[in-house]
């Protein structure tokens, strides 16, 4: 059920730090092994016996690992082939994509046994898709299909049926045909300022709209356009 254990979550966090500096690394695709979940949350046998301070230590490892994840500049997508509940659900609000099959299912269960979403389900979620939405979701506990993810803006796109990561690569095939420098602004600038004060919002998209212009991928775009080729970015 691709549980989230300790071991697994620091390679997530490796994993996220690795793609932010491989220049042939453009988006990244994360997926559910086999056919039946996502990702089924927090390893629940590994917590047996934890102390209260454990708990505290792993949420913050949790919270490091989801949050290099947003921090990466190359865009990453969840392909969300089963079930997404609690820490899988909030792994996949992390990102900055979420394609769904058709007959998964994504919830945030936590408070049926005790506690709330502590891997940033409540912040993420509210942000997403308001707070009302977040706390029908979170309150109540329940499932929601991926129709309904959808209409709550919860997901990005459905998936034909049984094909979660070819969509899911298809989207980073379309963002991989764009200027890295960018793609990597464009992100930042969005995570930045969405929610500061208008004036400060505009003045961050200008930080970042400053890396693209002093790029050489802006000179090749304008030249591949006058030129009626397709450019050749390099990704500086």
């Amino acid at each position: 059920m691709n549980v989230l254990s300790r071991a697994l979550v620091a390679e997530l966090t490796q994993h996220a730090r690795q793609a932010g500096v491989e220049s042939s690394v453009r988006a990244v695709v994360i997926t559910g092994a086999g056919t039946r979940a996502f990702c089924a949350g927090a390893n629940l046998k590994e917590r047996q016996g934890w102390t209260e301070d454990d708990v505290r230590h792993w949420l913050l490892e949790l919270h490091t690992a989801f949050r290099e994840i947003e921090r990466c500049p190359k865009p990453w997508i969840a392909a969300i082939n089963g079930v997404a509940f609690g820490g899988g659900c909030e792994l996949a609000l992390a990102c900055d994509f979420r394609v769904m099959d058709p007959g998964a299912e994504i919830a945030l269960t936590e408070t049926k046994i005790g506690v709330i979403p502590g891997g940033g389900g409540t912040v993420r979620l509210s942000r997403i898709a308001g707070t009302g939405r977040a706390k029908d979701l979170i309150l109540t506990a329940r499932r929601v299909p991926a129709a309904e993810a959808l209409q709550l803006g919860v997901v990005s796109r459905i998936s034909p049926a049984g094909d979660s990561v070819g969509a899911a690569v298809a989207v980073g095939q379309e963002i991989a045909g764009n200027a890295p420098v960018a793609v990597a602004a464009a992100k930042a600038s969005i995570d930045e300022a969405y929610d500061l004060p208008m004036d400060a919002a505009l003045e961050m998209e200008r930080l970042h709209y400053e890396k693209a212009l002093l790029s050489e991928d802006r000179l090749e775009g304008l030249k591949a356009f006058a030129e009626k080729r397709p450019p050749r970015w390099r990704g500086r």
